[in-house]
């Protein structure tokens, strides 16, 4: 596994367990948190972030193999747990290594999905009904394509917000206009992502999206629990 600045905790070898699930608490969407990086600090701003409020933390690492990915997500599972039990986490694209997660005991609540990832009604299979699912969309003939999957996941990821050098999805730059228009053809929750940076906050929250992503906003702060905060602040 890559370790870019300090090894994380391994998974866990203790005997294959579901884990212990409780009644949770509604889903926070106006902050949420898309990791970047393998290593210690990657698990700690995650708990940083978590303890600031972050709702959801989304566990992303498109290059580490299946075993880098559900050590990476165990280890930011626990110490998110621990700074804020109310936050959740998620794989990004891995139906798989989220399923592998749970099984091990690990608090992951779901997973992300793209266009190209495993179908939705497949990861909802797998991962049972309690889990969490969002889908990415970012165009109105996709979202309009996800409003028929009501009852199978939990909320919608829509972007670019502006161009990134994170993802480049091909898709056109959705702009606060844009969100308007999505937001107003869905039902489910819509989460905008793709350059979204604190001060952007407010107009977004007037789009009536339910939540913004962050990566490098976040992850590169001196002090994530600050930027979060702000988040947080912008959505009155």
């Amino acid at each position: 596994m890559s370790h870019d600045d300090g090894r994380v905790s391994a998974v866990p070898a203790s005997a294959v367990r579901e884990p212990a699930r409780t009644v949770d608490p509604p889903l926070d969407l106006r902050c949420y948190l898309v990791t970047s990086g393998t290593g210690r600090r990657t698990v700690e701003v995650a708990a940083a972030a978590a303890a600031a409020g972050a709702g959801v933390v989304q566990v992303r690492a498109k290059d580490a193999t299946a075993a880098e990915l559900l050590e990476l997500t165990c280890a930011v599972a626990e110490s998110v747990h621990a700074a804020r039990p109310a936050t959740r986490v998620l794989v990004d694209d891995r139906a798989d290594v989220a399923f592998a997660a749970r099984a091990l005991g690990a608090e992951v609540h779901g997973v992300h999905l793209g266009q190209d990832d495993l179908p939705v009604a497949a990861a909802r299979t797998l991962l049972g009904p309690d889990a969490l699912i969002g889908l990415t969309t970012g165009t109105l003939d996709l979202v309009r394509a996800a409003e028929t999957l009501r009852g199978q996941i939990d909320y919608l990821g829509a972007g670019p917000f502006r161009p990134t050098p994170t993802k480049d999805s091909g898709r056109d730059p959705l702009g606060t206009a844009g969100y308007r228009t999505l937001v107003a053809a869905t039902s489910l929750p819509v989460v905008a992502i793709g350059g979204v940076t604190p001060d952007d906050v407010p107009a977004l929250a007037a789009t009536g999206v339910s939540g913004v992503a962050l990566v490098r906003a976040i992850m590169d702060a001196a002090d994530p629990g600050f930027v979060v905060r702000g988040v947080l602040a912008g959505f009155g």
